[in-house]
């Protein structure tokens, strides 16, 4: 990446403090564009006072470093927590890495004016494009995996008799499983996805308006904020069968927790699968399931190779079976789920359980967000 030239200031200095765990802000112009867009300044000079990120600071503690009144830093932090760019956790606050975390709650939110939810808009789409070197090496450090589509149990997935499968199908690996143990749904847009309409470039697989799928408190929390739509259950089950359908991702937190959230991802615009799928970069786990056709009920339609996001399934001739690179494969069961006749079933193939929480740094990615947003 390109480096600019220019004299370390207030802008410099907090760059360097938003480093989490293996997440980093690159020192790119792209990066103070970015900055310069989210805090004028003003709030730069409040902020180069913080600690790291993920670590907190009170308003008086932030009096006694900077010379500043009390007053002046509480109404600049409270113009930047509005925008989401700095978390308020109780009555302290801190800073958090730009991509994942601000980016999310920031586009989540859209509290910012339309003028700067452009400017960033354009400079987060170059930082997905051109991933920076994380800041140590983590080769088994990813932040999201798929978990399978609806109805999986009853239609999609395979039992190998054969493989020890110590844990059969848990909770965190079904979409299915976090809608039934909860009564409060919204839905959210992409925050991927409208960057590019943001940016004149819409994704063709389908609009940001098909976004992340919230259940639980946090559903309930992001509708009082007015930032998601309601769904009831029903509507919830439609609406998943609708991202399916467009050959969505459904991207879970790296974890074993309960999922309340879930990304609904195309690769061609995903800040996850895109250093994924590009740059072979871990940024996504493959699931503990890989598809298995059936070359008898294939009809060799062709629908599972113009869906698979990874691009990983392929159709030499008529003649010839579809073939799947399982180097690229991650498991996501998009193709399983529009086999129009179940010649794709999904198979148990490892027993992979990811810690309850994945944390970045001091912080699980569900944290993060909710520090900025809630």
């Amino acid at each position: 990446m390109k480096v600019p030239e220019m004299a370390e200031d207030n802008y410099e200095i907090v760059r360097q403090k938003l480093v989490l765990g293996p997440l980093n802000a690159p020192k790119h112009e792209k990066v103070f564009d970015l900055l310069k867009t989210f805090w004028d300044e003003e709030t730069i000079k409040v902020l180069a006072h913080f600690p790291m990120a993920g670590e907190e600071i009170s308003v008086p503690e932030l009096a006694e470093k900077s010379g500043f009144p009390k007053e002046d830093i509480k109404r600049i932090l409270k113009k930047a927590n509005q925008k989401r760019t700095v978390a308020r956790i109780g009555t302290k606050y801190a800073l958090m890495p730009i991509l994942p975390g601000v980016f999310e709650a920031y586009y989540i939110s859209r509290q910012d004016t339309p003028e700067n939810l452009k400017k960033a808009a354009k400079a987060y789409r170059f930082l997905i494009a051109n991933p920076a070197p994380r800041t140590k090496t983590e080769p088994d450090f990813s932040l999201f995996s798929p978990i399978l589509p609806i109805e999986s149990t009853e239609k999609l997935i395979k039992v190998d008799a054969t493989v020890d499968t110590q844990s059969k199908v848990l909770s965190f690996e079904l979409i299915e499983d976090m809608i039934n143990r909860n009564k409060v749904f919204c839905v959210i847009p992409c925050q991927c996805r409208l960057i590019a309409e943001l940016d004149g470039e819409p994704c063709k697989v389908a609009p940001a308006a098909m976004g992340c799928f919230v259940a639980g408190p946090s559903a309930q929390a992001l509708i009082n904020l007015g930032f998601g739509k309601q769904l009831t259950k029903e509507e919830a089950i439609d609406y998943i069968k609708k991202t399916e359908k467009a050959g969505l991702v459904h991207n879970a937190s790296n974890d074993s927790s309960d999922h309340n959230f879930v990304c609904n991802c195309c690769s061609c615009h995903c800040g996850a699968l895109i250093p994924t799928k590009r740059f072979h970069l871990p940024h996504v786990r493959p699931s503990n399931f890989a598809p298995t056709p059936n070359p008898e009920l294939c009809i060799k339609c062709e629908t599972c190779v113009k869906k698979c996001p990874m691009e990983a399934i392929s159709h030499a001739s008529k003649e010839a079976d579809i073939v799947i690179d399982y180097d690229l494969c991650i498991g996501c069961g998009v193709c399983a789920a529009n086999c129009k006749k179940n010649a794709i079933l999904m198979e148990k193939i490892r027993d992979i359980i990811p810690p309850k929480k994945n944390k970045i740094g001091n912080k699980s990615f569900d944290e993060m967000l909710q520090n900025l947003i809630l």
